[in-house]
């Protein structure tokens, strides 16, 4: 190489990346959180099939800059990308104390939690977030320019764990999909319709708006959030990403993230059990007439996990038929699914 060559780019490969993929998806599906898990499947396989998203892509670092990292996700599935960037800032906060990681070149990442949960097991707390395409309007707008971009942070416990997986909007529309898929009503204060009226049909809604947590602070943190995943990437923000009618833009989504080595900090013991006191005092509140318990976040989603894991995930039949309608697309064999559905009936 000459003086006159530009740098080259680090490559590092990714092992394992269709099982992240996947297990991600069933994870989430595990947790509860149908709007993340494997009812995205049909659509990833389509945008795959129409060369959309390049099923041999691979992150590759560009930026190295001491606790600032760039990674180029190669337009690869945005998991591939997220898992990629949290084992290289893990490896390294250990040694700056704070890593950070812009991500680049990338298409949906799924549940957030499953990426910031990766610093947990070494002793660190984990920040994430994503920009999304636009579903909500700012308060008193009719016109989508604002995505959910929703926020994980994830902080390790002796006991449980505190896990933070918020999107900026009253619902995710993935949910909105799976309410529409079982034909149910959604709750009051979800979305309105595409004339800004509060709506609890899920197909409507699905067309319209869905409402920001908080008026304009949901605006506000959505609109951060987003900024923060895009700017620093260089990705695409708000309508440049795409519309709900035709999708996402390949491979210009963009992801942030951040791991903190709590022993820089204080010692890993003390903070987790201190993490333990602040969620045992929140549990343990006075609760108002008919309230059985009081949870803190991620909770439900442990709960979930265990009994899933050992009852199986439910998952409604539309799905099911979606899964198997795309592994008939691709000539994968899902055998084992259309019995243990057929079993279901």
């Amino acid at each position: 190489m000459t003086d006159d060559d530009p740098p080259k780019e680090t490559f590092l490969p990714t092992p394992d990346a269709p099982v992240t993929l996947a297990h991600s998806l069933v994870n989430a599906d595990q947790r509860g959180i149908h709007s993340h898990g494997t009812a995205h499947l049909p659509d990833y396989v389509r945008k795959l099939l129409r060369g959309g998203v390049d099923p041999k892509g691979e992150p590759r670092l560009t930026l190295d800059a001491g606790a600032a990292l760039k990674i180029d996700c190669g337009n690869a599935m945005g998991q591939i990308g997220m898992a990629f960037a949290m084992e290289l800032i893990v490896a390294r906060a250990a040694t700056t104390g704070v890593a950070f990681a812009a991500v680049g070149g990338s298409n949906h990442c799924g549940a957030l939690y499953y990426f910031a949960r990766m610093a947990l097991k070494h002793h660190m707390i984990g920040l994430c977030s994503t920009n999304s395409i636009p579903t909500m309007a700012p308060v008193g707008g009719l016109d989508k320019v604002v995505g959910l971009s929703p926020l994980c942070i994830a902080i390790p416990g002796s006991k449980d764990n505190f896990v933070l997986d918020t999107s900026f909007g009253e619902t995710a529309r993935g949910r909105i999909a799976v309410y529409a898929q079982k034909g149910q009503p959604l709750p009051d204060g979800w979305a309105c319709d595409a004339e800004g009226r509060p709506t609890t049909d899920a197909k409507t809604a699905l067309r319209g708006l869905i409402c920001p947590i908080g008026g304009h602070k949901g605006v506000g943190l959505g609109m951060a959030m987003g900024m923060v995943s895009s700017l620093l990437s260089g990705s695409s923000y708000g309508t440049e990403l795409g519309d709900l009618t035709n999708g996402a833009r390949p491979g210009r989504d963009g992801h942030f993230c951040m791991a903190i080595d709590i022993s820089k900090f204080e010692p890993v013991d003390e903070v987790r059990s201190r993490v333990d006191s602040i969620l045992a005092e929140v549990r343990g509140g006075r609760r108002a007439g008919g309230v059985d318990r009081l949870y803190t976040p991620g909770e439900t989603s442990e709960a979930l996990e265990c009994e899933y894991a050992r009852d199986g995930i439910p998952l409604n039949d539309e799905t099911i038929q979606n899964i198997l309608q795309s592994a008939k697309d691709v000539g994968a064999d899902a055998t084992v699914l259309a019995q243990l559905a057929r079993r279901s009936d």
